[in-house]
């Protein structure tokens, strides 16, 4: 499996000549290679996790590729025929086997709504939260993109996510909010929680993969 990292939340996962597409949004560059996409999941209905222009840039690449994403993104992507998907789902799509967690965004404030959010377990190797510090329980986690900048995220706490995923690698996402100096911050955060579980961080720039 090859993890591809893209400008802030958005992730390539590719296995087997196939590839699946994670929360391309307002903050992402128009995706390449695009070809061989089999599905995407969108974790959540904020703009910067999906536009319709990523969607429709998908699909003319990769006509009738089934969009997923919980109940709140699939009446915000009615459109495209996005399809609901709930905390303690099991789907597989081409080479993929895609479990979901969680089921709420983190909370920004009390006076913002609390819309549906959903984590997603690949293979049982690669998860990513989403817009949460929602956990996978009972897997040990090979690789963990971890939010690392947000409105909703304070360092503490996203530090004790990776504590509690303690996957064997992470690297950080959704960082498109923070400038150079808070980004390298925060990366040497949750570098530091990683390695208390016996784990290694790697920082990626958008580009940049990895393989397990």
């Amino acid at each position: 499996m090859r993890v591809t990292k893209h400008e802030h939340a958005c992730l390539r996962v590719e296995r087997e000549g196939s590839q699946l597409i994670i929360d391309p949004g307002s903050f992402t560059l128009p995706l390449e290679d695009l070809a061989g996409t089999v599905a995407v999941v969108l974790t959540h209905e904020h703009p910067d996790h999906w536009t319709p222009d990523h969607l429709r840039r998908i699909r003319e690449h990769a006509p009738g590729v089934p969009i997923y994403g919980p109940a709140g993104l699939a009446t915000a992507a009615a459109e495209f025929g996005a399809i609901a998907v709930s905390p303690g789902d099991t789907l597989t799509v081409g080479p993929f086997t895609l479990r979901f967690f969680g089921g709420r965004h983190a909370v920004i404030h009390e006076s913002i709504p609390v819309i549906d959010n959903v984590g997603v377990l690949v293979d049982d190797e690669f998860y990513y939260p989403g817009d949460s510090y929602a956990a996978p329980q009972g897997v040990r986690v090979r690789l963990l993109a971890a939010p690392v900048g947000a409105p909703w995220l304070k360092i503490g706490e996203a530090m004790d996510f990776v504590l509690a995923v303690a996957p064997e690698h992470a690297f950080a996402t959704h960082d498109m909010t923070l400038s150079r100096i808070g980004l390298d911050m925060h990366r040497t955060r949750l570098q530091w929680a990683t390695e208390q579980g016996g784990g290694r961080f790697t920082a990626l720039e958008p580009g940049d993969t990895i393989e397990i």
